[in-house]
């Protein structure tokens, strides 16, 4: 492949140098690829033997492809990171392969970077090139994990200890050894894609196919539908055949060409400085092309051989069995028609000492009745809910429970009370719910106390048959701080909402915009990097209302709306989970 001219010129005698030092960036995994399958490739090894790619993945539970150069700096500076990390997975179902990035470095020259570093895996030559446009390669020093079905599960940067203009002394993320851990484990990498500071290739374009449903359109439907539309999922039906997906074709397309489905509402990233979602599920263009066109054609079922890997989904907690349950004391008897007031139940912890909380579940026995839960941990002496700041857990379909990064836990004090808030949607039957809370526990204090605060405002009135209606909040932030989610919060006239942080020196930053808030799906957004905010910051909540009759879920458009509990009330709350930096509480 030919190096870009360009990038060549940022190198001076071997070392990194470029006018701004460029670390690797977050991606948007569907615009990435995360999810496809990579297309058949000839792989010509070092010694001139040709193997397909299909028959040297199905080798092994996951292969790891690098890219490499000998030429480039920055490929050679990752050589160590990468035979270290060959030689840990080694025997443990994952295998890896070089693949030659650029023709004209030949092939003595990428069998004697091999030979200094060590690396056992199969060497593939640049020249046949056929690996490189499967991939569609962006710059050396970028890998790609792939399971035994051809399914791209990572891709971008090895980790971020080298760049364009900078180098570390180590690196302080490993995104490729979190990969392959997380992936081990039968999880998504909390990270799935980053660009990768290589020299940049230019590889020429893929051919294009039809989709059928074996290549393509199972993936999609996999990787962004099963979570609840599987047997015993949230989901109204299920999407786990392709008859199931025929069957409901007219459906599918109205909400994915909606943007309804699946449930994703925040704006694109806009700069470089945009913040990156770990749960980031919005359907890329090419996937919702790609779908909208096999439903509208023939639905071609194309090659079984090309089927995806059947995805293994958790039992009854998705987090493994938990250290403690909370569950409600009495089921909660669920109306089959007409609207529910948010419904409060308390549970006392029944801990004596404070426990510290690294990952948590809530459980649901309604699933199709259930809209959203929060749970909120009241100390001892502590009157109740104020406002509702300091969540403990949240749920809403499709997003049950979370797991903080060692290090990282949530305090429940001893004697607390659980205070459990439950909005229920009545979908024709009767029926009753027992929520369930589960807890894991750390075996003591972590470096970091996870807290919640909010960007609000609770003195507000909305007139009636206001069609958009402003409400503005805002958070200081006293001390250096990680903010680790948002969850803007609203009620039925809640149609968008924005977060933007404001520097001490008045530069303004969009952390979260959310264009179209839909009630129905209380997203929160949980960043894939904790985003540092210095002290003397603010967060500025801005959110809008349509209190007028073109609003099909207003409740009375002629009412003046103030902050209230229940759903014909309003709230405007701007959840922010943080923790201070440096630790402690």
């Amino acid at each position: 492949m030919k190096l870009n001219a360009a990038l060549a010129l940022l190198f001076v005698g071997g070392v990194g140098f470029s006018r701004a030092a460029e670390a690797p960036q977050m991606r948007a995994a569907a615009e990435a690829g995360i999810g496809r399958m990579i297309g058949e490739a000839r792989v010509i090894d070092l010694a001139g033997e040709g193997h397909a790619l299909s028959e040297l993945v199905a080798a092994e539970r996951f292969t790891v492809i690098a890219v490499t150069s000998p030429s480039c700096p920055l490929s050679r500076k990752f050589a160590p990171s990468l035979a270290a990390l060959e030689d840990a997975w080694r025997g443990r179902g994952v295998q890896f392969i070089y693949a030659g990035g650029i023709e004209s470095d030949g092939e003595a020259a990428l069998a004697g970077l091999a030979r200094e570093h060590g690396f056992e895996g199969r060497c593939a030559s640049a020249a046949e090139g056929s690996l490189l446009r499967a991939l569609q390669a962006e710059s050396t020093a970028e890998v790609f994990v792939l399971d035994r079905a051809r399914t791209l599960q990572y891709r971008g940067a090895v980790d971020d200890q080298y760049g364009l203009g900078y180098q570390k002394e180590r690196p302080s993320r490993a995104y490729l050894a979190d990969a392959l851990g997380a992936l081990s484990r039968g999880q998504r990498p909390a990270v799935e894609a980053t660009t990768a500071p290589g020299c940049a290739l230019e590889v020429g374009a893929a051919a294009a196919a039809a989709p059928t449903w074996h290549r393509d359109i199972s993936r999609i439907i996999q990787r962004n539908c099963q979570e609840c539309h599987r047997p015993g999922g949230t989901g109204p039906f299920e999407m786990t055949t392709m008859a199931d997906v025929v069957g409901h074709a007219a459906m599918i397309k109205k909400v994915v060409r909606g943007g309804l489905m699946p449930p994703w509402f925040a704006a694109p990233r806009r700069g470089p400085q945009a913040v990156a979602w770990a749960n980031e599920r919005g359907l890329g263009e090419a996937d919702r092309a790609a779908l909208v066109t096999w439903l509208s054609g023939d639905r071609a079922e194309g090659d079984v051989g090309e089927a995806p890997l059947a995805r293994a989904w958790p039992g009854e907690w998705v987090l493994g069995k938990p250290d403690a349950v909370v569950e409600l004391p009495e089921a909660v008897a669920v109306q089959a028609t007409g609207r529910m007031k948010y419904q409060y139940r308390e549970v006392a912890s029944g801990f004596a000492e404070d426990r510290w909380v690294t990952g948590v579940e809530v459980r649901p026995s309604a699933l199709a009745q259930v809209h959203h839960v929060l749970v909120f941990a009241a100390a001892e002496g502590q009157s109740g809910v104020t406002d509702g700041d300091d969540f403990l857990a949240v749920y809403v379909p499709g997003s049950s429970a979370v797991i903080y990064p060692p290090g990282y836990a949530k305090k429940l004090p001893a004697r607390s009370r659980i205070i459990f808030q439950l909005h229920y949607t009545p979908n024709g039957s009767a029926v009753e719910d027992r929520t369930r809370l589960g807890l894991t526990f750390a075996a003591e204090a972590p470096r970091h106390q996870v807290h919640v605060a909010a960007a609000k405002q609770t003195r507000f009135r909305i007139p009636p048959g206001a069609p958009r209606h402003e409400v503005k909040g805002a958070l200081p932030v006293p001390f250096d701080a990680q903010v680790l989610s948002l969850m803007p919060h609203m009620h039925m006239r809640g149609t968008a909402f924005r977060y933007e942080l404001v520097e001490p020196g008045g530069q303004r930053r969009e952390l979260l915009d959310v264009p179209r808030y839909d009630f129905n799906w209380q997203l929160l957004y949980r960043a894939a990097e904790p985003v540092l905010v210095q002290a003397g910051s603010r967060i500025e909540a801005t959110a809008w209302y349509d209190n007028s009759a073109e609003n099909p879920n207003n409740p009375d458009p002629s009412a003046e709306v103030r902050w209230g509990d229940q759903t014909e009330e309003e709230m405007m709350i701007g959840y922010v989970e943080y923790v201070k930096v440096g630790g402690g509480p």
